[in-house]
């Protein structure tokens, strides 16, 4: 497990509870300033021919939670999927099939974050361009997220827009089962593990599901 490039070989040996583990790892180095020392541009030069990632992380835009980074990951150990609130639709639910099925990866994470602007958008219902119909992807988790009688359901309430990222989490999960046969029966017979995942913008620490 210390391969630092992935090969042909080293992801075949990875299950996909490794490739959690292996992600769990890496946050726990980047956390305690630890990360491996990579040189990257070999590493280019020996993924040139081909790419063998173990897993693949759909987190938010946000430019405070570069995957890698946070992961303590070098060229070719993971695939990205980066979107505004980490929600899934179709293009994202074929690169991931891509990922997965094709190109090998054996896990899926979805990643939220503490104070995500979309979730708060979602939250204050707010309308811009083809933003409106983005965050409307993330409107379920607001509606099954509780609050107690007088509490604020809106941006203001940081505790209620962290729950509601939890949620959107949960609900992603969901989805990607749902509307992925290819995913779902991956899933099913243990080829593929898909967990949820929260990053704290405060810290740095990654809390799995």
């Amino acid at each position: 497990m210390s391969t630092i490039t992935q090969t042909v070989q080293s992801q075949a040996n990875i299950t996909p509870a490794d490739a959690i583990q292996l992600l769990k790892e890496g946050n726990k180095r980047f956390v305690e300033k630890k990360q491996i020392e990579r040189d990257l541009l070999q590493q280019v030069n020996e993924t040139a021919g081909g790419q063998y990632p173990f897993a693949a992380v759909v987190s938010c835009i946000d430019s405070r939670i570069p995957t890698e980074v946070v992961f303590d990951q070098g060229i070719g150990d993971i695939f990205n999927v980066r979107v505004a609130g980490n929600i899934v639709n179709e293009d994202i639910l074929g690169s991931l099939e891509f990922a997965c099925k094709l190109a090998g990866a054996k896990a899926i994470v979805v990643l939220g974050h503490t104070s995500c602007g979309a979730v708060k958008g979602a939250c204050d219902d707010a309308k811009l361009g083809n933003l409106t119909q983005m965050l409307g992807k993330i409107k379920p988790a607001v509606e099954l997220t509780p609050t107690a009688e007088g509490e604020a359901r809106n941006s203001g309430n940081i505790e209620f827009v962290n729950k509601v990222a939890d949620k959107n989490v949960e609900l992603t999960i969901e989805n990607i089962k749902s509307q992925s046969t290819v995913l779902n029966e991956m899933f099913d017979t243990g080829e593929i593990s898909i967990v949820g995942a929260m990053y704290d913008v405060k810290t740095g620490k990654i809390t799995f599901s």
